[in-house]
């Protein structure tokens, strides 16, 4: 895909960043919109990656041009009038993902903390009237939120360990709690927020106003990944939230596990796009630096670890995008997505460790680019289930056996 004002140099590495082309399967309308959001990653985004990584801070500055790109579900994408919008398309919505992760991790995970982790939570959990009220809101951003179910006590345990409470008063509910690694939280609208009612014992979610009285949003400090990202702890106490804004279709933590099913293939392109930005600044330092008098990249050791990232990033770009098409023929299965968000994530871990080796000393600084990724891999290794979460549900898969402690 040529990008638009681009240099060769550029489109040739996002050229052998996608080996095997799998961009190729996109409409050319797909890649007109990738080619505008890659356009504005390049000019607007980069250069204020390295100093906004560093300070900790997500630069604001960038969120209402991404917005503006319109690149949830853009008008016309399928070729329908410009009035009228069709749900995209998996493989697009992939690639989108794959974007924003080549770019930055923290980028990729705002965005998709409202395309999609909250946005599958209005999806799957809200009714067809709360759908038809909400769903266009989210897709302009006119109503942001985020999800909300990791607490300080339960990660990996959530669906025997939530502890918040909801407790029914009337017409409306009362909640209690703490959640912990919120994503966004600060500049939400409403809080996605998972509870156990206390009369069945079963989870229920509430779209939670961010100021309503009794939420309280601390900002989670000392981060050594996705330091741009803003992460939240959320304590909940005696906060009342009207029947209305109850997901309705969500009563069980089956309703939740649904959700999470879907939202691992996004982490599984997130890690994907990960790959390939530090395969692009790998490359494009050996290539520039001479040592010896002769470039980095004509050693024989660095371009044995080139061909090994390379491979990582095309055998994890073909998982996700087999994923995918899966998904798209209604096809979701629990270890279908855990094999993805497992496998890219272990290829991840090796690509940026190989990225940061054959850079070198630079390789541990913001200005050769390898840095960022390096650290912000072992944040999107762990969230949206750990390898050995994500290990256990492929291995019951494949035994007929379950080996989670009880």
């Amino acid at each position: 895909m040529a990008q638009d004002g681009g240099t060769a140099a550029q489109d040739r590495l996002y050229a052998l960043a996608d080996w095997y082309d799998a961009e190729a399967l996109l409409t050319v309308e797909e890649r007109h919109v990738l080619c505008r959001l890659r356009d504005f990653l390049d000019r607007e985004a980069k250069p204020l990656l390295a100093d906004y990584w560093e300070r900790g801070e997500f630069p604001e500055q960038l969120a209402r041009p991404l917005i503006d790109l319109d690149l949830m579900e853009p008008a016309g994408l399928t070729g329908a009038r410009d009035a009228e919008r069709i749900p995209a398309r998996g493989i697009y919505q992939g690639f989108r993902i794959f974007e924003l992760g080549r770019t930055d991790a923290s980028l990729a995970t705002w965005y998709t903390a409202q395309a999609g982790l909250f946005r599958t939570a209005i999806r799957v959990g809200a009714s067809a009237e709360q759908q038809a009220e909400w769903m266009p809101k989210v897709i302009d951003f006119s109503l942001k939120g985020v999800f909300s179910l990791t607490e300080p006590e339960s990660g990996s345990d959530i669906a025997g360990g939530l502890s918040t409470t909801a407790r029914r008063e009337r017409d409306s509910w009362v909640l209690d709690g703490a959640k912990r690694w919120i994503g966004g939280a600060a500049t939400a609208d409403v809080l996605a927020v998972f509870a156990r009612d206390v009369a069945d014992g079963q989870v229920k979610a509430f779209l939670v106003d961010r100021q309503a009285d009794g939420v309280t949003l601390e900002k989670i400090r000392g981060k050594t990944s996705l330091r741009m990202m803003q992460n939240a702890h959320i304590t909940l106490e005696g906060v009342r939230v009207p029947e209305s804004m109850r997901l309705h279709n969500v009563n069980s933590f089956r309703d939740v596990a649904a959700m999470l099913r879907a939202m691992r293939s996004d982490v599984a392109w997130i890690a994907t796009g990960i790959q390939a930005g530090a395969f692009e600044a790998a490359l494009r330092y050996v290539t520039g630096r001479n040592q010896f008098g002769r470039p980095v990249g004509s050693f024989q050791l660095v371009q044995e670890k080139l061909a090994r990232i390379l491979g990582n990033v095309t055998a994890s770009l073909s998982l996700v995008v087999r994923l995918t098409e899966q998904q798209a023929k209604g096809i979701y299965r629990d270890q279908d997505s855990a094999l993805a968000k497992m496998q890219t994530s272990l290829f991840m871990r090796d690509t940026v460790a190989l990225a940061r080796e054959v850079v070198g000393g630079n390789g541990i600084t913001l200005e050769a680019d390898v840095a960022r990724f390096h650290a912000d891999a072992e944040a999107v290794y762990s969230y949206e289930g750990t390898h050995e979460i994500n290990a256990l549900i492929v291995g019951r898969a494949l035994t007929g056996e379950s080996a989670f402690t009880r």
